[in-house]
């Protein structure tokens, strides 16, 4: 605290104090560097909160950007084995085509044929018509399997089941296609097979 003095007449030939003075009057611009600080406390958890949201954003980004990049390659891997099975498909069905026409004779089941259902028995009668497809893990392969519907005694019929892959053993497609061969023609009948047999 300070204190203040007062003039006085000559005649007192002195100076009396006055009332003292506050130290914190003579302090100029208290109150605005108060306001100031509080200022800067409560700009900060908002400078916090739209960091944690920038944050918040990026990783869901990022997140969303591996997933797209993982189906990228999921398409990716099913469009390369759909192509080599059916590449390895078409050969068969030349094969077959071929073999008619030079009355040769394949091994005729009774009913439809279902040995492609048999991992062994599928490995060990698939054809593989290429040492190996661009960008698959294996081969494409596909067996024939001839058989005589009931129905169409005086036909003869085909079931060609190719197998395709992609850079995984788990990326595979299956297609079929049924040949019907009387008297010259030739019926084609492609299905796809949903589930893989083994």
């Amino acid at each position: 605290m300070t204190v203040g003095y007062t003039r006085c007449s000559r005649a007192e030939g002195r100076f009396r104090p006055s009332r003292p003075w506050p130290d914190h009057a003579k302090r100029s611009g208290g109150g605005a560097k108060k306001t100031g600080k509080r200022s800067k406390g409560a700009v900060l958890p908002i400078v916090l909160l739209i960091s944690a949201m920038l944050l918040a954003t990026t990783a869901a980004w990022f997140e969303t950007t591996i997933a797209a990049a993982r189906a990228a390659a999921n398409v990716r891997d099913y469009l390369q084995a759909f192509q080599a099975a059916d590449s390895a498909l078409t050969s068969c069905a030349r094969r077959v085509i071929a073999s008619e026409e030079s009355s040769g004779t394949l091994p005729i089941a009774a009913g439809e044929p279902q040995q492609w259902k048999l991992e062994a028995a599928f490995e060990a009668g698939a054809t593989t018509f290429v040492t190996q497809w661009p960008g698959s893990r294996r081969a494409p392969q596909c067996l024939i399997e001839a058989w005589r519907p009931a129905s169409r005694a005086d036909v003869r019929a085909y079931l060609l089941t190719a197998r395709g892959m992609g850079r995984t053993q788990e990326s595979q497609v299956w297609l079929q296609m049924q040949l019907v061969v009387q008297g010259g023609k030739v019926e084609r009948h492609w299905r796809r097979v949903a589930a893989r047999p083994f």
